[in-house]
């Protein structure tokens, strides 16, 4: 029985991300994780003529970014797991139809990310297939004239509110050895404490990141410590400081080795509200910066949730709340490098690192 408890998954046979890929707006780059990025667009059309297109672009750029740095052909790849948050999540339709290979779209808003990670390792681990492409993408321009308010209009950022990260990221979980192993998989239930104001997405999503918190560790009888880190999407700055007080409600402490992806991609001085969200938000820290200290055993385990809310403006504006979710996976070390994960530059510079550290007690 692969299932721990109420929600969780256990992976027995090691599904494994062996190569991760992102790209990112400059506003991203500019922020303290820009080193770690593969690539940075010039301008927010990426050479193409809408900012919807130009999402499409950057999701098939990292794509192939992720093929190439583990030398695997389109037609290696048995399934295509994505989803994004335009209409008919078309970024990652549109991007996949130059595959050979079948697609499965997914929506979980923010959180689609993480489900599609759990998915490709539920596909691996079972022995559905060899190779699985998990990706996602969000674009700052497209999705806020979808959601909210277009550019042009001048709208103003609350110091709640959060703004959608330019970037695409994508994994590759496979049956081969020398990545990231996945342990196991929560997936969550769907939370809706009543908030309504669509600016503020963190405070809406919290309860749904803490409620998959308490259960993956009620299911896998752990203590939050279990974890060198334990890490949320999407929830920025008031998500973040809610999920901590609602864990402490609990009994849950996770102060000293939890922290958040729209937090940490931009500077305080950014003029960002309350920091990151979107699809790519945890898909990009995920992708880059996540995988590539596991591999260089900077962290051994970590806990990561996407969190998504699931409405859209139509059902806003009839003034309904706004439900959530909240998907968790858990990363572990194996203990071997690969050329898969992280730029090149700067796996060189952190395995320089721990070798100079490596005699000093």
């Amino acid at each position: 029985m692969k299932k721990l408890g109420q929600q969780t998954i256990q992976f027995d046979n090691s599904p494994q991300i062996i190569s991760s890929a992102s790209i990112v707006g400059k506003k991203e780059f500019e922020g303290p994780l820009g080193e770690y990025f593969d690539q940075v667009l010039k301008d927010a059309y990426h050479q193409q003529k809408s900012w919807e297109l130009a999402q499409v672009k950057m999701t098939e750029d990292v794509l192939a970014k992720a093929l190439e740095k583990v030398s695997l052909a389109q037609n290696e790849i048995d399934y295509l797991l994505a989803g994004d948050l335009l209409n008919q999540i078309v970024a990652s339709n549109f991007a996949a139809r130059n595959f050979p290979a079948a697609f499965l779209g997914l929506y979980g808003a923010c959180s689609t990310m993480i489900e599609a990670l759990a998915m490709a390792g539920l596909m691996v681990d079972g022995g559905a297939a060899n190779n699985i492409l998990a990706f996602t993408s969000s674009h700052y321009q497209a999705t806020e004239r979808q959601f909210r308010t277009p550019n042009e209009y001048g709208d103003k950022y609350p110091s709640y509110k959060q703004r959608t990260v330019t970037g695409g990221g994508t994994m590759i979980v496979s049956n081969q050895t020398g990545g990231v192993k996945l342990t196991e998989a929560t997936f969550g239930k769907i939370v809706d404490l009543g908030i309504a104001n669509p600016q503020d997405m963190g405070g809406a999503m919290a309860p749904a990141a803490a409620d998959t918190i308490l259960q993956h560790l009620e299911d896998t009888g752990r203590s939050p410590n279990y974890y060198d880190l334990i890490i949320t999407g999407d929830l920025g700055k008031v998500g973040k400081s809610l999920t901590i007080e609602l864990l402490a409600e609990q009994g849950c402490q996770v102060q000293d080795n939890y922290d958040d992806c729209g937090v940490l991609i931009y500077n305080s001085s950014q003029k960002v509200g309350a920091g990151g969200s979107g699809c790519g938000c945890s898909a990009v820290v995920t992708a880059s910066y996540l995988l590539p200290q596991i591999m260089h055993n900077n962290y051994d385990k970590i806990l990561v949730l996407g969190t998504g809310a699931l409405l859209n403006p139509t059902i806003s504006l009839q003034g309904e709340t706004i439900p959530s979710i909240a998907h968790a996976v858990a990363l572990e070390s194996t203990g071997h490098l690969t050329s898969g994960i992280g730029r090149e530059d700067i796996r060189q510079s952190l395995a320089t690192s721990i070798e100079d550290l490596s005699g000093v007690e």
